[in-house]
């Protein structure tokens, strides 16, 4: 069953017991299960490996999936997070609703905690920039290398800010507005606002340094385009001057040659 335009839900055939087994499968590349074993999971994901299209590192995985508890409860009207916890309503008409409003908080969350570790990796790389420029030190890295920066700095922005749901909600929660209140429940318990706000205070400070290095940059082809021309215009001042020299040498050289045949009157 496809959910929306970035999911699809997918039912176990064989339920083990009289809660439902079912995966949400987002388009970013990343799954929310509910009632399903950790063995089946590391199956599933060993056999999507075949149909991986830029696979994120296995530690970058590891590290930012998320893991919840949830209970059901008469005692409620709508499904809610208590602590740490995910609360539903038990024999719930709307419960895979609920259940996809919570998947899809999560899958932001771990979305977003992707992106904050290649923002990581992208400042580690260019670490040793800022303390060659604290110690005076030359350098070490072309204008084609600051342009591929700044274009790798430009497309993590656009992800974050134009091609996401981190800074507003989906349109399918404008008009159920339970699912909206736990949809944004979930995104508070996950630090999704704060977590965004953070990483792109860093992108400013890193396109800051990129912009310092591609101005510095540019100063120095620029004083080495005026150093050419200065030497240009002092070969041709050279050659003028080797010209001119020959041209008042020539008849000298003349004169002195035919002076001696001129015979006197």
């Amino acid at each position: 069953m496809q959910n929306g335009e970035n999911s699809i839900q997918v039912i176990a055939k064989y339920q083990v017991g009289k809660e439902p087994r079912f995966i949400y499968f987002f388009q970013e590349g990343s799954l929310v299960a509910w009632n399903v074993s950790d063995l089946e999971i590391e199956n599933l994901l060993e056999f999507l490996k075949q149909f991986e299209i830029k696979p994120y590192e296995k530690a970058v995985v590891l590290n930012e999936k998320e893991l919840m508890n949830y209970t059901y409860s008469p005692n409620i009207k709508v499904s809610q997070l208590k602590r740490d916890s995910i609360c539903l309503v038990e024999n719930s008409p709307d419960d895979m609703l609920s259940k996809y409003t919570i998947s899809n908080a999560m899958a932001l969350s771990v979305k977003l905690g992707i992106w904050e570790a290649a923002l990581d990796k992208y400042v580690d790389s260019i670490e040793y920039i800022t303390e060659d420029l604290k110690s005076g030190k030359k350098i070490s890295i072309s204008r084609r290398e600051v342009l591929q920066k700044t274009g790798q700095l430009f497309a993590l922005r656009h992800s974050i800010n134009l091609d996401s749901d981190l800074l507003d909600t989906p349109d399918f929660y404008w008009e159920r507005d339970d699912l909206e209140n736990l949809y944004l429940q979930t995104c508070n318990y996950f630090s999704i606002s704060r977590r965004t706000k953070v990483m792109n205070e860093k992108l400013n400070h890193c396109l800051e340094l990129v912009d310092l290095l591609s101005s510095h940059l540019s100063d120095k082809h620029h004083i080495r385009l005026e150093w050419m021309i200065i030497v240009l215009i002092m070969i041709e001042v050279a050659f003028e001057a080797l010209h001119y020299s020959h041209l008042i040498i020539w008849p000298f050289a003349f004169t002195e040659y035919i002076l001696p045949e001129i015979k006197p009157v």
